[in-house]
């Protein structure tokens, strides 16, 4: 079955990281949002990372108070983004690694190796009606876990096709194009909702977005960065004709 309307999620992190590289309150990420959501994104990716290195406190406040579109929090499996997380009641929480070296998440959380204690944390989110995803990557192991610790969503981590398509490594773009593929419908068959993000352009979102189990994409650094040149607005609109062009080539 294939999903008619192909979300796009639009991550306002980097719009945080322009404005702490100098202090201040400009640029401003709910100021981002409302440009997004004014814009056709159908929803708002922010990290509240442990080190606040971009998104902070108050901008998940001002978020909250002002949009109209869902708000996905994402956020390490920790016991002060939990209590973050229950006091907000945002949409969707999104589980993700976090290590305070890295540039930006690197990888897929691992889920199978602790399904029990993911399970337990995730409960609370689930009864307070936020829906809850987990960042992984394209494998099996990681799918079954998900769906054994009852998260009804996963987020399928597209970095190394990404990766591999801008650097012109073609077999291995392909490679990891099919390990997506096969997730996203072994998911599906399990009861689970797909997204897939990180790292996709406007030239490498098309086989993605045309993969008929997918529901959403998140993209985020690629879309504040083209805005630069043409405007975060135009910048979304492109991104959603792209998604558009590849998902009716299925119809």
């Amino acid at each position: 079955m294939t999903i008619s309307h192909l979300r796009l999620g639009v991550n306002i992190d980097h719009v945080a990281t322009v404005r702490n590289a100098r202090g201040g309150n400009n640029p401003d990420p709910v100021r981002a949002a409302l440009i997004a959501q004014e814009a056709g994104a159908d929803g708002i990716t922010a990290h509240l990372r442990e080190d606040r290195r971009h998104i902070v406190d108050t901008d998940i406040d001002g978020l909250m108070d002002a949009l109209k579109i869902p708000l996905n929090f994402e956020m390490a499996a920790t016991p002060e983004m939990q209590a973050i997380a229950l006091r907000h009641k945002p949409h969707a929480i999104c589980l993700v690694p976090e290590k305070r070296e890295e540039v930006t998440t690197e990888g897929g959380l691992e889920v199978a190796k602790q399904d029990n204690a993911l399970a337990l944390y995730i409960a609370p989110f689930i009864a307070a009606g936020s829906r809850v995803s987990m960042f992984i990557g394209a494998e099996k192991a990681q799918v079954e876990a998900c769906a054994r610790i009852g998260a009804p969503v996963i987020e399928l981590h597209a970095g190394a096709y990404a990766d591999a398509w801008a650097e012109g490594r073609w077999a291995d773009r392909d490679a990891e194009l099919s390990k997506i593929t096969d997730m996203a419908a072994y998911a599906h068959e399990l009861g689970l909702e797909v997204h897939v993000g990180h790292g996709l352009t406007y030239d490498s979102v098309g086989p993605i977005a045309a993969l008929p189990h997918v529901a959403e994409l998140n993209i985020g650094h690629f879309i504040i960065g083209e805005a630069i040149f043409r405007g975060l607005g135009p910048a979304i609109v492109e991104m959603r004709k792209h998604m558009d062009a590849a998902r009716e080539g299925l119809a």
